[in-house]
């Protein structure tokens, strides 16, 4: 049972750069400002800002959430992590362009750490799940971190290995099943909706260590 970041993730799932859709040379229009908090979507920022990058199954709503926490400057939604450049929304669903579905938090540092974004990646969705997030199923919606600064990637890799800590936990305390014949015990290859909630309570409170 592996927690599914991308410095985890199977990479033969994926297309190579030689098999990945050619993309085109011209970027998505944006607007200027965030719809919702109405501060610049990609910029100028303060010095102050950090930038964070995350993918837990549907940008949308997982964008959502970050937008309302105390602290988040502005959110923006889109693709990171493949070969296709400039990839339209029904080329990244045909699994061939390498891209997941991501949210770029910009946060103000003075008031929201990285371990506080970290742990929210966490607990808003389910990391164990491989190449989907619920009813979402494909290549886009796979777990990942993108790391931005050499302090976030070792964040990022010390507050997997915490949740992966408590996953190995929860999975080996499970009485093994019962028969006639003495066989190992191996731990399940789903992890159920109880022993999340499990996990989520024994790392609530505490942020992810740094």
């Amino acid at each position: 049972m592996v927690l599914r970041s991308e410095i985890l993730v199977n990479k033969n799932v994926l297309p190579t750069q030689e098999q990945a859709l050619p993309g085109r040379e011209t970027p998505m229009t944006l607007p200027e400002t965030h719809f919702v908090n109405g501060n610049p979507l990609l910029g100028p920022f303060t010095d102050d800002v950090g930038f964070a990058i995350f993918g837990l199954g549907c940008f949308w709503g997982a964008e959502r959430k970050f937008w309302e926490r105390d602290g988040v400057v502005s959110t923006v939604v889109g693709y990171a992590g493949g070969y296709t450049p400039n990839p339209t929304y029904e080329e990244v669903c045909s699994g061939l362009t390498g891209h997941s579905e991501v949210v770029l938090v910009v946060y103000d540092q003075a008031k929201v750490k990285y371990e506080d974004l970290l742990k929210m990646f966490w607990e808003l969705h389910n990391p164990t799940q491989g190449m989907r997030q619920g009813n979402d199923i494909g290549s886009q919606y796979r777990s990942v971190i993108y790391a931005t600064t050499p302090e976030q990637l070792a964040a990022a890799k010390a507050s997997a290995d915490a949740y992966q800590a408590q996953l190995t936990k929860a999975a080996w305390a499970r009485s093994p099943p019962k028969s006639t014949k003495r066989r190992p015990y191996t731990s399940p290859r789903r992890t159920t909706s109880s022993t999340w909630r499990r996990i989520r309570r024994a790392t609530a409170g505490s942020a992810a260590p740094a």
